[in-house]
C-alpha cells in the first residue's frame, strides 16, 4: 500500500455489476486505485473473493456482494446496503453479458427471454436505482458495457443481439434525460476478442493474436472506463468504440 493510498480518503463507491474475471474485475480494480471503494457484485459471492483480496492487496478497498441483477427486490436492497455501508454509488458500470449463441430456428421463448432478461431488463434495474440516488445529489456516472451485437445482429445470435440493441436504446433515453441533471451516461461498444481464459481455451487462433495486439486487453478497457468517467460535462461522450486495431469493422 502507498502512502497516499493509506491516508487519502474514499472518494465514493463504483460498484460493478458483473465483475467477472477479465473487464469487469478490471474496471473494478482501476476505480480502486484511483481512490474509490469498489463494490462488485455476482449471483455467488465466493466467486468474487479472489478479486476482492485483489483489490485489497494492492491497497484498495473492495467488497463484495451476492446479488441477482434481474429481481427487483434484491437490486433495492443491494443499493440501499451499499450506501448504507460504504457511502454515495459516484459510479455504475453495468458490466452482464449473456453472450450465448443459437440458431433462431432451435432458440426456446424461455432462454430468450432469460438472455433479455440478464443482459438488458437487469440493466435498467441497476441503472434506474443509481439514477435515483445520484439525481438527488446532481452527480454520477452510469457506464454500460455493450458489444458488436448492439449495432448489428449475427446468425446464431438473436436473443444476444435483440437483448444488446435494447441496452443500448436504454442507454441513449437515459443520457438525454439524465444529463441535464448532471448524470453521465455512456455506452462503450467491446468490438473484438478480449484476452481471457474462454478465448485462450475455445478460439486458440485468435488468442494467438494477443501476441500482435491484436485483442483487447481488460485493462485497457478498464483505462477506457475511467477516461468516460473523468470527462468534464462541456465535452461528454455518449458512445465509444473499442477494438483491436485488426477487428474488421
Amino acid at each position: 500500500m502507498t502512502q497516499t493510498q493509506q491516508t487519502q480518503q474514499p472518494r465514493g463507491v463504483a460498484l460493478v455489476i458483473g465483475a467477472g474475471d477479465a473487464t469487469g474485475g478490471a474496471i473494478a480494480r482501476r476505480f480502486a486505485r484511483e481512490g474509490y471503494i469498489s463494490c462488485v457484485t455476482r449471483r455467488t459471492a465466493d466467486k468474487l473473493q479472489p478479486l476482492v483480496d485483489a483489490i485489497r492487496a494492492e491497497g484498495g478497498q473492495a467488497h463484495g456482494y451476492a446479488s441477482d441483477a434481474r429481481k427487483e427486490d434484491e437490486v433495492q436492497a443491494l443499493f440501499e446496503r451499499i450506501e448504507a455501508e460504504h457511502g454515495p454509488i459516484e459510479v455504475l458500470v453495468f458490466n452482464i453479458g449473456a453472450n450465448v449463441p443459437c440458431s433462431v430456428l432451435d432458440e426456446t421463448a424461455r432462454k430468450y427471454f432469460k438472455i433479455w432478461e440478464m443482459a438488458c431488463f437487469s440493466g435498467f434495474l441497476n441503472a434506474q436505482a443509481a439514477a435515483r440516488r445520484m439525481v438527488q445529489r446532481g452527480r454520477g456516472t452510469i457506464l454500460f458495457t455493450g458489444a458488436t451485437a448492439a449495432l448489428r445482429g449475427a446468425a446464431g445470435f438473436a436473443a444476444f443481439a435483440g437483448a444488446k440493441h435494447a441496452l443500448r436504446a436504454l442507454a441513449q433515453s437515459m443520457a438525454r434525460e439524465l444529463g441535464p441533471q448532471g448524470i453521465h451516461v455512456a455506452h462503450v461498444v467491446v468490438d473484438g476478442a478480449i484476452d481471457t481464459e474462454f478465448i485462450r481455451s475455445n478460439f486458440p487462433e485468435r488468442y494467438a493474436l494477443k501476441a500482435q495486439d491484436g485483442i483487447l486487453n481488460p485493462e485497457h478497457i478498464a483505462d477506457n472506463y475511467w477516461l468516460l468517467h473523468q470527462q468534464p460535462r462541456d465535452a461528454w461522450t455518449f458512445e465509444l468504440d473499442l477494438r483491436p486495431y485488426m477487428e474488421r469493422w
